[in-house]
């Protein structure tokens, strides 16, 4: 099962947008250091991803495979120090080609359900997906989750972003959408006072309305209701292979690597 929803067009573009001041995502444990597995025991890493997940992997107009998740893959090569191949499969093959031994690694919003457990192990999270609040611009300063009463959010039909306001805010009076896109309409259109959903996904639709709302308030980690995140999806088993995926990781937050490919590829910040 994909991780993400689609995500809309106008992602296609991101990478040569503009970036703006923004918190910087950091998941990894600083008190956790991976002990790099010998060049013997992990002479090159063949990631699988797919061609379909702009901006995580995605062919562009010339044919090339790009994307975050494309460059991600590169950097932790190059920080191990192996020979790297980044091959695309389709979605409903990669986890089978995984399991078949025709790569080391997916990377490609992989879903860490307990039944793709059985079959695989996963990396350290690289990219927390939190739900967060959008407002119309005028009203970002002064908004204030404990005082939302009589205010009417936006959210859609049946998703964990509306269960997670029924859970932590019962009694702030809910309008439903039968998609994300249809909510933040009606925020932008002013049928509402502000929208509720995963913050990635509002990231995209506000590249393209930064005149009208932004983000407000701060950022919304619920792993039991958002899920856990990106992560890399190994071979059950395979720990030299997981063992350096982690270790490069640190080594990239630490270096600033990954702070820079997120400013690249989310000039819109969600966090």
């Amino acid at each position: 099962m994909r991780l993400l929803g689609l995500i809309v067009a106008s992602a296609l573009a991101l990478s040569s947008a503009p970036a703006y001041a923004q918190a910087l995502p950091f998941h990894a444990d600083p008190s956790a250091r991976e002990i790099l597995p010998g060049s013997t025991a992990v002479p090159a890493i063949r990631f699988l991803t797919t061609a379909d997940f702009p901006p995580f992997n995605f062919r562009d107009a010339s044919g090339e495979l790009v994307g975050y998740n494309v460059d991600l893959a590169k950097a932790i090569c190059d920080e191990v120090n192996v020979a790297c191949t980044l091959q695309a499969w389709p979605w409903e093959q990669a986890t089978d080609a995984l399991s078949d031994s025709q790569g080391d690694a997916l990377i490609a919003g992989l879903d860490m359900s307990v039944a793709n457990g059985e079959k695989f192990d996963f990396s350290a999270t690289y990219m927390a997906l939190p739900g967060r609040f959008v407002t119309r611009a005028a009203d970002i300063a002064s908004f204030d989750p404990d005082a939302l009463a009589g205010r009417t959010i936006a959210v859609r039909k049946g998703g964990v972003h509306e269960a997670f306001m029924q859970r932590y805010l019962p009694d702030v009076p809910l309008h439903e959408y039968d998609t994300e896109l249809t909510g933040l309409a009606a925020l932008k259109a002013g049928q509402v006072d502000a929208f509720f959903g995963d913050a990635m996904r509002a990231a995209f639709w506000l590249n393209d309305n930064l005149d009208c709302c932004g983000f407000a308030g701060g950022a919304y980690f619920r792993p039991a209701l958002f899920g856990e995140g990106l992560s890399i999806a190994v071979p059950a088993g395979h720990d030299a292979i997981r063992h350096a995926i982690d270790w490069a990781l640190v080594r990239l937050k630490d270096n600033g690597v990954l702070d820079e490919l997120y400013l690249r590829w989310f000039p819109v910040g969600f966090y």
